[in-house]
């Protein structure tokens, strides 16, 4: 989650997330739709954001029935869930990079500044702390034991945001779009009473999509026919009144013409997911992901959390200087406050190369000009990929716009299929 400033755009995604009970219906999924910031469903509707691009927020470097929210804003996405009893909604952001599910909570001392209410989880009947000896505390790997024998957590991310907190168990209440609201028990999720860091009023939180033990894919899956997740995120100026979904369960699998899949790459952390770039072509010309032709597996990782690509010094210069040999205009290089991203004034949408990605596997993914160069401002287009210091690199969420995508954790494989997610 370190923070990567890329110009001044922030995308939420609220996604209103649908669970089933423990039925028929459950074993094989549910889905849930993704809702803009800006939608009449949102409560962060009247509200305007003047960020750019967003920050990263990760740990480090045919949709189905009972279908529940999607919408992008800027360069997050927020996922709407429902805790505790009453149940009580949360907006957190929707991260496939991280595991913890947490929001908030009263007492919060030292806290980032919040618009709606905190969880208060002495008014909720089905709060409960878990004790330092659970299974649980130990999973997250920062569990220590509290006076009152409950598990505390402290919860890092890469861009210096922490939370720190009671690790619990609690209900959560899911809407699908059908307007069946459902319950799913003891449910391990942190209850944040410090909690600093780049978050903007209106994050309650993070819901962790990673694939540890703790994250929420984890937890729906034995309840939904496995560890199996899909969603189509929406591009960048989305009209906000459109919906996209996320699905859990072995129903979310994407099928059809036009699929490409790519492994994903087990290492110790089992959190990110991990997948192998051999290289980027713009049109034709193949810019290599390692100028000595020697491509580490796992060299990158999926991640919602994250708006730009991010990807080695080296290899993001050879693909700039690409770049600018295929677009026949003058970069612009008035654009103070956007730092040293690759600008283009234009009045109309940037006419730039395709960019494929070449995934290991022979998946081939073609970016078109609105997921590779975005407009931190009116008439100005800035190139949607970012340099850094490592070896390896981030997959953002503008590269995952108007891509069915979908996890299958229990065979470790990504799957790609290109679609407008605005129909989705």
């Amino acid at each position: 989650m370190a923070a990567a400033d890329f110009g001044a755009v922030t995308i939420l995604f609220v996604l209103i997330a649908c669970h089933l009970a423990a039925s028929a219906g459950v074993n094989s999924g549910f889905s849930a739709n993704l809702i803009h910031r800006d939608s009449p469903n949102s409560p962060f509707s009247s509200k305007s954001f003047n960020k750019a691009f967003g920050r990263r927020r990760s740990m480090r470097p045919v949709f189905y029935p009972n279908s529940a929210q999607v919408r992008p804003d800027k360069g997050q996405y927020l996922m709407k869930l429902s805790i505790g009893n009453p149940p009580f909604d949360v907006y957190g952001i929707a991260d496939t990079g991280s595991d913890l599910v947490w929001t908030q909570c009263v007492p919060c001392h030292g806290c980032y500044k919040q618009i709606n209410p905190k969880f208060d989880p002495e008014k909720s009947s089905t709060y409960s702390d878990l004790p330092c000896d659970a299974q649980e505390c130990h999973a997250i790997g920062t569990g220590t034991c509290s006076p009152q024998h409950t598990c505390n957590y402290t919860y890092g991310y890469g861009g210096a945001e922490l939370t720190q907190g009671v690790l619990a168990k609690e209900t959560i209440t899911i809407t699908s779009t059908s307007g069946e609201a459902t319950s799913l028990k003891d449910i391990v999720f942190g209850c944040g009473h410090n909690n600093t860091g780049t978050f903007n009023e209106n994050e309650m939180g993070i819901v962790g999509l990673g694939g540890g033990p703790l994250s929420l894919v984890s937890q729906l899956g034995p309840l939904v026919g496995g560890k199996k997740f899909s969603f189509c995120l929406m591009p960048f100026h989305t009209d906000p009144s459109v919906e996209s979904k996320i699905s859990f369960g072995e129903a979310s699998l994407v099928s059809g013409e036009g699929v490409v899949s790519t492994p994903l790459v087990s290492k110790e952390d089992k959190t990110p997911y991990f997948v192998t770039v051999e290289g980027i072509s713009v049109g034709d010309k193949l810019v290599p992901f390692s100028s000595s032709g020697n491509v580490s597996k796992g060299n990158m990782f999926m991640d919602t959390g994250t708006p730009p690509t991010l990807i080695p010094q080296d290899f993001y210069d050879r693909l700039v200087a690409e770049v600018k040999i295929q677009i026949p205009m003058t970069p612009g290089e008035n654009y103070p406050s956007l730092g040293f991203q690759l600008c283009y004034k234009s009045k109309t949408n940037l006419k730039g190369p395709i960019l494929t990605v070449h995934f290991r596997g022979g998946a081939d993914v073609r970016l078109l000009p609105k997921q590779t160069f975005i407009p931190p401002r009116e008439e100005v287009f800035c190139f949607a990929m970012q340099n850094v210091t490592s070896d390896g690199g981030i997959y953002g969420n503008f590269a995952q716009s108007d891509f069915f995508i979908s996890y299958d954790l229990e065979s470790s494989v990504v799957f790609f299929k290109p679609t407008d997610c605005t129909k989705e």
